[in-house]
């Protein structure tokens, strides 16, 4: 878990507000790409001085298997508690390529968080059996995903939503 320490805050109304803060500036995001861009700003407003990096991860279309296309990493991210950011997580097949990625550069596998806004229960079982230092944190847990896997119920392409891209 992250690391908070005790403050006492004097709020403008002049009453002393008991609360935490954390005892960490070593914090870094890892948004996959596109949809976890999404998430970014929201934890840029919570923790300011966080650092970010970006990795892209597809598809491949003819053997179905997740391909690493694009890798941008702080150089000491080793040295960091990680948040890496993945909207929706359906198979698990992106995040568990995500955190191979993430190992593979010494980021201890316990200093890895995988937040999501939805995710699985398949995706919840694989990542969970594959990695069982990394904790998960996510909004929601649908039953199933189909077979062109994507997560049902679901959101559709939380991307293509958002940015206002869809077909």
């Amino acid at each position: 878990m992250l690391d908070f320490k005790d403050v006492v805050v004097d709020t403008p109304q002049g009453v002393k507000y008991h609360g935490k803060r954390l005892d960490s500036n070593k914090i870094c995001g890892v948004s996959i790409l596109r949809a976890s861009e999404t998430m970014e700003q929201a934890l840029c407003d919570v923790v300011k001085d966080v650092r970010l990096g970006k990795i892209l991860i597809q598809t491949n279309q003819q053997s179905d298997e997740p391909e690493l296309i694009y890798l941008r990493l702080p150089r000491d991210i080793k040295d960091y508690r990680v948040i890496l950011m993945d909207a929706a997580v359906a198979t698990g097949a992106a995040a568990i390529m995500a955190i191979r990625v993430l190992l593979d550069h010494d980021v201890p596998e316990e200093n890895i968080f995988l937040c999501s806004l939805l995710m699985a229960t398949t995706g919840v079982h694989s990542v969970a059996y594959a990695f069982p230092k990394v904790k998960i944190v996510t909004s929601h847990v649908d039953p199933e995903v189909n077979d062109k896997f994507h997560i049902i119920p679901g959101f559709g392409n939380f991307a293509d939503r958002y940015f206002g891209t869809e077909a």
